[in-house]
């Protein structure tokens, strides 16, 4: 049977790192001649993509390998279907995983190889193995239009910051940098390929360094080679640690290529909480921080993680959270009841919060959030934002509605005049106006 004749599906869970590693393992498949199918529809090959991050996370992941199992062709002959459980959940589940034995595991380390090993197992070859020690975490190809159309390019992985509370370490490995001259040969040819919005991810992406003819280079100095790469983009930023916001960072958000929008960890608002989870800022410098970026850009939408229930959390911590949340209006806020994670320094700490408080506290910041996202939105009306269209759909009075981001990071639809052409293209639209519900478009017209 030929390639061409092959299905492949796809489950993504957990991070923005997640999705840019599977959009750039389907482009894999596509260039070996696979055809990709939605999840859930018969396929050759399943990839499940997985995350380990919360209890939560895990559930999903065995939940995604279940339905998987159930959907890939089960003929016969013994090569005729085939389910991949790879990233954070198997690195953390491998023995568990190979004793069940009906998933094939590719940890972190080798996740960019899934296309080749997955083509070798239908051309009836020895899946190869590789050496645990042996880490690849870039040598991806560049991620085609497969399912969004901005290029996620990953510049970091791995992280050696090890709070209290966090697994990821210990399944991503320690923090490894993409060489610049690299990245910005990814951005040039993303660009090339006719991307409009690229977008840089990273485990702890602001972490970023090299030195180069001994001068050592941070993250800013890697956002200003990205920015001043030719092409017309325009350049987004993955989620980032406040701590390592500079001067110099913050400069650029300025720049005509940067998006006014960015994914700040908080975490807590309580200084005594962030103190216990072993994160390397205060919340009064999370303020200020937030301040700078909204002087430098009226408007800048920042958004958010915060954990609830950590060990030792009582009402005045979470008060201090909910109105640290409150008094910055965050565009949205991810809520995370806090999970114990065996291996973590939190998980045998005093103070564990019980699962109901825990619960109640998650709901109290997921109503803040609806709030604060719906009046950040309400603040852009009147205001023209430039919308990069992701899809278009024909409606019954034959017009198209197009619907896409805007720069700061909102969901905007309108009328297109350009028809289905307008996927893939930035428009300047006026907002007037916005839905009802907790994550609602606004609504604009063609300037």
């Amino acid at each position: 049977m030929e390639n061409l004749s092959r299905r492949v599906s796809f489950k993504t869970l957990g991070c923005k790192l997640n999705q840019a590693e599977t959009e750039s393992i389907a482009t894999g498949f596509i260039t070996l001649g696979w055809e990709i199918v939605n999840f859930g529809e018969v396929a050759d090959a399943v990839i499940v993509n997985s995350c380990t991050v919360t209890n939560a996370a895990d559930r999903k992941s065995r939940s995604a390998m279940n339905q998987a199992l159930k959907t890939v062709k089960q003929p016969e002959t013994p090569e005729s279907g085939l389910v991949v459980m790879a990233g954070c959940y198997v690195d953390g589940h491998r023995e568990k995983l190979e004793a069940d034995g009906r998933t094939y595991v590719v940890g972190n380390n080798h996740k960019s190889h899934i296309p080749q090993l997955v083509d070798a197992h239908f051309k009836g070859e020895i899946l190869p193995g590789y050496p645990e020690d042996e880490r690849d975490p870039f040598g991806y190809p560049l991620a085609g239009k497969v399912f969004r159309t901005r290029a996620m390019i990953k510049v970091q992985d791995g992280c050696d910051n090890f709070c209290t509370y966090c697994i990821i370490p210990f399944v991503r490995g320690r923090g490894i940098s993409r060489p610049l001259a690299d990245t910005v040969k990814a951005v040039k040819e993303a660009a090339a390929s006719g991307f409009r919005e690229i977008v840089l991810t990273g485990v702890n992406m602001s972490r970023w360094e090299e030195t180069l003819s001994g001068v050592k280079l941070g993250f800013a100095h890697l956002v200003e080679a990205c920015l001043n790469a030719p092409g017309d983009f325009r350049l987004r930023l993955g989620s980032v640690e406040p701590d390592l916001i500079d001067e110099k960072l913050i400069r650029l958000m300025d720049h005509p290529k940067i998006t006014p929008h960015m994914h700040l960890c908080l975490q807590s608002g309580s200084e005594k909480i962030l103190l216990a989870m072993k994160r390397e800022y205060t919340a009064a410098g999370f303020e200020k921080i937030a301040g700078k970026l909204r002087k430098k850009i009226p408007g800048f939408n920042i958004t958010t993680d915060v954990i609830v229930g950590f060990p030792g959390e009582n009402d005045e911590d979470f008060a201090d959270t909910l109105a640290l949340c409150e008094r910055l209006g965050f565009g949205h806020i991810h809520t995370f009841p806090y999970s114990r994670r065996d291996g973590t320094r939190a998980v045998k700490m005093d103070g564990q919060v019980p699962e109901g408080v825990k619960k109640a506290r998650a709901e109290e910041i997921r109503r803040l959030s609806e709030r604060t996202k719906r009046a950040y939105r309400e603040s852009l009306m009147g205001t023209v934002q430039s919308v990069l269209v992701e899809k278009t759909e024909l409606q019954k009075d034959g017009h198209i509605t197009a619907r896409g981001f805007s720069a700061s990071y909102v969901p905007v639809r309108f009328t297109a005049a350009g028809g289905k052409n307008a996927e893939n293209r930035i428009f300047p639209v006026r907002v007037e106006g916005i839905d009802e519900g907790d994550d609602p478009d606004l609504v604009g017209t063609l300037v």
